[in-house]
């Protein structure tokens, strides 16, 4: 095993997915957050940055913790309350924390939207929803039973205790341009793309109830496969990826929030 810091660490990882040259929201502080004093010992996989997620971590002897969300997602605030929690139960175990939130997304080896597609089964040909100068979904085309493909991704979301929810499908309907934008994938935004791409069949994390509506004038089938399941697979990835190159054990902190 080689001994590595959490800043060395952080560093691999930021060349990895190419950090420095992603725009991303400003809250997203992408990269190391939070540095510690040990060396790397166990790494741990969450989408969150949240007290079940640290808790789990101290009990799993994890002290470096890779998130999607992370410590700073909504912005500047006091430390009190349960940002204070959260912060002393991170300094009292010595954990370190790296978030990387479009960087991973945009990833064409380790992004969530690229990485679900290949879980489902089904073959990249192009790329979707762009964010800046990088796109953070991606596409193809087939042809399968849009049924089918519910029913793939609901025995998918469903190991990350999340409920599948469509827009109206028809018995004999099929899926045959699909694009995938992980997370608040559903927007008016990548409405718009999707339809301009002939895209039939969209699968999101989430999006707000107004989709559902477009949805059906666009002649476009959305499946909500949930948020917290459908960005479990990017940071899983990186943290194999790292463990594998320094030598140490990781796992996956399992928090889901249900949506």
């Amino acid at each position: 095993m080689t001994t590595v810091t959490s800043g060395s660490l952080a560093e691999y990882l930021d060349r990895l997915l190419d950090v420095a040259q992603h725009a991303d929201y400003a809250n997203a502080l992408n990269g190391l957050q939070l540095a510690n004093q040990a060396p790397v010992r166990r790494i741990g996989a969450a989408v969150d940055l949240s007290l079940r997620a640290i808790h789990s971590a101290r009990s799993s002897g994890v002290n470096f913790l890779i998130v999607h969300h992370g410590m700073f997602w909504t912005g500047l605030q006091r430390v009190v309350g349960t940002t204070y929690d959260r912060l002393r139960a991170l300094l009292d175990a010595d954990i370190a924390v790296y978030s990387v939130h479009l960087p991973l997304d945009s990833s064409p080896a380790f992004g969530n939207s690229a990485l679900l597609a290949k879980r489902l089964g089904l073959a990249v040909t192009g790329s979707f929803a762009r964010y800046g100068e990088h796109y953070v979904g991606v596409s193809g085309e087939g042809d399968v039973a849009t049924s089918d493909l519910v029913t793939a991704v609901a025995a998918f979301a469903s190991e990350f205790a999340t409920t599948v929810r469509t827009t109206p499908v028809a018995p004999e309907q099929r899926t045959k341009r699909w694009a995938i934008c992980t997370g608040a994938g559903a927007s008016s935004e990548t409405l718009r793309e999707a339809a301009a791409a002939r895209v039939d069949t969209l699968i999101v994390g989430e999006g707000p109830h107004h989709t559902a509506v477009d949805a059906a004038e666009l002649n476009l089938t959305i499946i909500y496969a949930g948020h917290y399941a459908t960005e479990t697979l990017g940071v899983q990835a990186i943290a194999a990826r790292a463990a594998a190159e320094y030598g140490v054990p990781w796992e996956f902190l399992f928090a889901p929030t249900g949506l």
